[in-house]
């Protein structure tokens, strides 16, 4: 019933359940996840990952916390390299998780920028969507995409403003809500996931962050809490479940379209 389209299944916090982590997630009404790589040294764990486990995809990209101590052109064309292999595979999904952070001080901004643009030229390559990470540089990033004409991907753990969401959203892109939204003190991300359009809403964990306002503090997330999140966008938007989860279904769909080759139109 629900896809978790931002999932980091591959991390530690995972190895010693994490079949009974998947189990879970489905026994809950999880149908699908969607797991970004973060640099290349995990490409192929988590390409690996997707095949062991059904209907669970993966993106390719480099995360823009990750940049820094990694050869420039080296780590682009082991990018590249898997991308190639990687489009005949109906489990891979969008180039991600890529962007840019502008709250981490020990990350250089133009090696950040450097990695982006080179991504970005990547996904028009091959006409993928991208799973982007916008932390305090949501117009920042918009630019670069603007510059590329990307109309296609996630912007995940959207926390800009009204306007910036709409510059996104007249782009063509989606916009990831998650655990933040379950907290009643995030006013300003309530009222987006209340007020913008729902054809532009997609729903994630970012497991094992981000944890939603009913896991104790210092616990980590998890994919099965994704209904338990929806029920709180649900009750932000006065929909019933049924509906709210039909129009993420399909929405989702709208943003990463390699996923119409594998999973049902409806549900």
């Amino acid at each position: 019933m629900w896809i978790d389209t931002h999932v980091h299944f591959d991390t530690p916090e995972f190895d010693a359940t994490r079949a009974d982590d998947w189990a879970w997630a489905r026994d809950a009404g999880v149908s699908a996840q969607i797991i970004p790589t973060v640099w290349p040294a995990n490409f192929e764990t988590v390409r690996a990952q997707s095949s062991l486990f059904p209907n669970t995809f993966y993106a390719l990209g480099i995360h823009p916390m990750y940049v820094m101590g990694l050869a420039r052109e080296d780590s682009i064309e082991l990018l590249h390299s898997a991308v190639v292999r990687s489009m005949d595979e109906d489990k891979f999904v969008a180039i991600g998780e890529i962007g840019l952070d502008g709250f981490v001080s020990d990350v250089d901004w133009d090696t950040q920028v450097w990695f982006l643009r080179e991504q970005l030229k990547i996904a028009r390559e091959f006409d993928l969507p991208v799973l982007l990470h916008v932390r305090r540089s949501v117009d920042q990033v918009s630019k670069h995409l603007r510059e590329f004409n990307i109309q296609k991907g996630i912007a995940h753990a959207f926390n800009g403003s009204f306007e910036q969401a709409s510059v996104y959203v007249n782009m063509g892109l989606h916009l990831g809500f998650g655990g933040t939204m379950t907290f009643e003190r995030a006013r300003q991300i309530r009222r987006l996931a209340s007020d913008l359009p729902l054809s532009s809403l997609v729903i994630e964990t970012d497991a094992p962050d981000i944890p939603p306002a009913w896991v104790n503090a210092g616990e980590h997330n998890y994919s099965y809490h994704l209904p338990r999140i929806a029920h709180t966008l649900a009750e932000l938007r006065g929909l019933r479940h049924e509906v709210l989860a039909q129009s993420l279904w399909h929405n989702t769909l709208n943003a990463l379209p390699r996923l119409v080759q594998v999973l049902p139109a409806d549900i």
